[in-house]
């Protein structure tokens, strides 16, 4: 929680004032067993009637002015609270939008999930618990102790025994119930991880006749949560009977004790209603304090959870520091070189992409063909740098991607993912992510991505509003509006991993003839499993299996390779183009 105390921000005075004020409630609630114990001991004197009612307005103004002095502490720990998560939160979702890739694969979508929300959550309700409980409960239990030492020494010693007995309890229980509780919450995201993957893979499942595996798989991930979650509340739950039995242990002593005094006439009946009511507060604090513990000790693993994104992203930002400089295209002839390029996925057994060269001259044109699984997208990542190669060398615009020029050299970079991706907004927001700077790049883009006509026809032209993943927008359209993002920002490099797949041929050939007659004439990586989409680039590269089949023009290719070929033929039958 140390490194997460930062949060508090503009707070701090709120953090601070909250616990003062439940102390200053707490010293006034001491005093209450004291009035108790005077109208017990005015008795039916002739000034009972008097000393009464003058305690028991004395309880009553204590009473009231505790009251406002915990709401008004309620409400300061709420307010530092709720501004805590809503800082952390905020700052949370921007490293984990800055997170490269691989590392946000290593997390998964479940996991970062469950960081912004449930273990944020835990981490509010106990940075609210322990402004008010965390200096309120223990200021009790020791006051308690003192009171009831000034009031009867030869009592103070039960007192003085069973609070290091309570205390050992829940320390105890506290030590063993942290680790449970952190397995429980893994167990449990775990758990979420394979909802996520049920629920967006449902057609799949059922196309596959998986559900019955699927519910074997989901149960016994059920059962194991199950099963941790149990362990960790059986432990915890143990705290209150512990605490229980201990205190009314020692309230049967402070009774049979008290009792005797009585008799002898060492200490008033008033004074043994006041042991017993000490007592009993130190077994109301104790309940508090331990419910308290269980809940900072889910804090703390939450706490935990989430300060390996933000300890991930530090160390990010400090490899990535932008650096000064950056040479232009015209500085450069090759817009990307790949030397000897292999790239392996953590985890993986073997090489997704293997020895891979080829270079890209500014304004040229390369075309990326192969079957399914050849490593095509894979290329593509590689690219703009969203992952890194494990052995070779990639030079963009003459730079390999180091410390501090990423950013800098994505920002030349047009990137269309194999999945056409649109968010919920307008579509002109949408296009303008790629970097347009005015309504002329948006309409520019548009035509040039044969996306203007469908778009103006629109119910409200380029303010059209776009459902979640563009539902409203047939999958030709969805892959458009995509190019056109990517053109919208006039870079140098469009790397486009088969974005064509959903567009007839004569919309295909016009998106390229735009794409290529484009404003500074962007270098293209065109990805894609159409012959007719690659025949007319500079170079063509053919993958199999991660590795080069082939390098060439169409019509070389055509005479030396025979998988491009068979690509062909597949596709158009025979051999002649």
């Amino acid at each position: 929680m140390k490194s997460l105390v930062n949060y508090i921000g503009k707070y701090k005075k709120e953090a601070l004032a909250a616990p003062f004020l439940k102390l200053a409630e707490a010293l006034l609630e001491l005093c209450i067993p004291l009035f108790v114990a005077n109208i017990i001991d005015a008795g039916t004197g002739p000034s009972a009637k008097r000393v009464i009612l003058l305690n028991c307005l004395y309880m009553a103004l204590f009473g009231l002015a505790g009251m406002l002095l915990s709401v008004f502490s309620q409400y300061l720990s709420s307010r530092a609270a709720v501004g805590f998560s809503t800082g952390l939160r905020a700052d949370v979702f921007r490293r984990v939008l800055e997170l490269p890739v691989p590392d946000a694969d290593s997390f998964g979508n479940s996991r970062i999930l469950a960081r912004l929300t449930s273990d944020i959550d835990r981490i509010q309700n106990g940075v609210n618990l322990g402004l008010r409980l965390l200096l309120r409960s223990p200021f009790i239990v020791f006051g308690s102790v003192i009171m009831a030492s000034v009031r009867d020494p030869e009592s103070s010693v039960i007192f003085i025994a069973a609070v290091p007995v309570l205390a050992a309890v829940v320390f105890a229980v506290m030590l063993v119930g942290n680790p449970l509780q952190k397995k429980a919450g893994e167990k449990v995201e775990t758990l979420t991880a394979r909802t996520s993957d049920n629920i967006t893979g449902v057609r799949v499942i059922r196309a596959f006749s998986a559900e019955k595996r699927q519910n074997e798989a989901f149960s016994a991930e059920n059962e194991a949560a199950s099963r941790a979650v149990i362990l960790a509340g059986r432990v915890t739950s143990l705290l209150n009977p512990l605490t229980f039995v201990i205190v009314n242990f020692a309230v049967i002593l402070i009774v049979r004790s008290g009792a005797a005094g009585v008799d002898f006439g060492r200490i008033s009946q008033g004074t043994v209603v006041a042991l017993y009511n000490y007592m009993a507060q130190i077994l109301t604090e104790l309940v508090k304090l331990a419910s308290l513990i269980i809940t900072l000790t889910r804090t703390s693993a939450s706490a935990d959870r989430v300060r390996e994104i933000i300890e991930l992203s530090d160390s990010i930002r400090a490899e990535s520091k932008e650096t000064a400089g950056s040479p232009s295209a015209a500085d450069r002839p090759y817009a990307v070189e790949f030397e000897g390029v292999s790239f392996r996925y953590p985890g993986a057994s073997g090489d997704a992409l293997s020895s891979i060269s080829f270079r890209l001259p500014a304004g040229g044109s390369l075309g990326v063909i192969g079957g399914t699984g050849s490593g095509k997208s894979t290329l593509a990542l590689l690219v703009p740098g969203i992952y890194r190669q494990t052995s070779g060398r990639i030079r963009v615009f003459g730079e390999e991607y180091g410390p501090g020029n990423a950013g800098r050299i994505r920002k030349r970079i047009g990137y269309v993912p194999q999945k056409a991706k649109l968010f919920c907004g307008s579509v002109a927001e949408n296009v303008s992510w790629g970097g347009a700077s005015g309504d002329g790049d948006i309409d520019s883009a548009l035509r040039t991505a044969s996306a203007y006509s469908f778009v103006a026809a629109g119910p409200d032209g380029k303010d059209t509003a776009v459902e979640r993943d563009g539902s409203n927008f047939s999958g030709g359209q969805r892959q458009r509006l995509t190019i056109a993002r990517a053109l919208s920002g006039n870079p140098d490099l469009l790397v486009l991993d088969d974005s064509f797949s959903a567009l007839d041929y004569k919309t295909d050939l016009e998106v390229r003839r735009g794409i290529a007659s484009a404003v500074g004439r962007p270098a293209r990586i065109i990805i894609t499993q159409r012959p007719s989409s690659v025949m007319d680039c500079d170079e063509i590269l053919v993958l199999d299996n991660g590795s080069c089949a082939g390098y060439g023009t169409h019509a070389e290719l055509m005479e030396t390779c025979p998988l491009y070929r068979e690509i062909y033929a597949s596709q158009y039958g025979g051999g002649a183009q």
